[in-house]
């Protein structure tokens, strides 16, 4: 038995460029580390209520890409707020 809608690259590549515009369009509202997680935060979370929407009832792919894409973006967000607080000494957020 074949799968009625099997993940594709094309998907998971269109989902992860998609995220990763959205994302990057979110983070750069912001001057401030705290004001760029916050943006990040908030545009991960709506992308994986997207995504979960896509995984029920549309392109599982994208929905891999658009996953995949959100958790990069978290971990460079958790990244940066480390380093600034290895660097300055005291929690940046």
């Amino acid at each position: 038995m074949r799968e009625p809608h099997p993940v594709r690259a094309g998907g998971v590549l269109s989902g992860a460029v998609g995220a990763g515009v959205w994302l990057l369009a979110f983070g750069l509202q912001s001057v401030t580390l705290r004001g760029y997680v916050s943006w990040t935060v908030a545009a991960g979370v709506l992308a994986w209520l997207a995504a979960w929407g896509l995984a029920h009832s549309g392109d599982r792919g994208v929905a891999v890409g658009i996953a995949a894409a959100v958790g990069v973006a978290w971990s460079v967000t958790a990244l940066t707020v480390l380093t600034e607080w290895f660097r300055l000494g005291v929690w940046p957020v």
